[in-house]
């Protein structure tokens, strides 16, 4: 009979709570990268298992402890459900980018991450999250020359107009709509994004 290991005392918080705990503290001590369910668990004192019980997956576990709005897995599929290059996933890319911005739940980690980066001079554990999860999923749909160099270009001018915007917030951009700000941008994703 194996035996499964629970939260370290009665007195101790509850097993999920003590698992969020030391994922945040892993994602922020070693990256997304090199943060493992084992690890997290072994930290939590808990079966590896009964994290997947609790969130099912490393990145649903990423999302809760820096307090994503929604799964991952949704607003990826919002990402690639539809026509699968060009323009259309662009638009798409874009508009889901900037609206996980505009929530105010899910901005505060994102600017907290953003400046721990700045001041540390470390890349944020959502910067991983990000490039592990939806930039190797544009991958997929990039093709030619230069196809790496332009999705991360792609990345940095998302991520550089959410600087100026919700870092800065730089007039007049921190006050253009979310509709707006889709329309200027996606010709230029879309540009970097299609065949070179």
């Amino acid at each position: 009979m194996s035996k499964r290991r629970g939260p370290r005392s009665s007195g101790a918080p509850d097993a999920r709570s003590q698992i969020l705990e030391s994922a945040r503290r892993s994602f922020a001590e070693s990256g997304y990268d090199r943060t493992t369910i084992r690890g997290v668990a072994r930290d939590a004192d808990v079966d590896p298992s009964l994290v997947i019980h609790y969130f099912g997956s490393k990145e649903n576990l990423f999302a809760e402890s820096v307090e994503l709005p929604m799964s991952p897995e949704l607003f990826i599929g919002r990402i690639f459900d539809g026509d699968p290059g060009g323009a259309a996933m662009a638009e798409r890319l874009v508009r889901v980018f900037f609206e996980v911005w505009e929530r105010p739940a899910s901005r505060r980690p994102l600017l907290g991450q953003l400046r721990v980066a700045f001041s540390t001079g470390q890349p944020p554990p959502m910067g991983e999250f990000v490039f592990d999860l939806i930039v190797s999923r544009v991958a997929e749909h990039v093709t030619g020359p230069q196809a790496e160099l332009r999705i991360e270009m792609a990345a940095a001018h998302l991520l550089g107009v959410a600087m100026l915007r919700y870092v800065g917030g730089r007039e007049p951009l921190a006050s253009v709509s979310v509709d707006e700000l889709v329309a200027m941008v996606t010709p230029r994703i879309a540009s970097y994004l299609e065949s070179g």
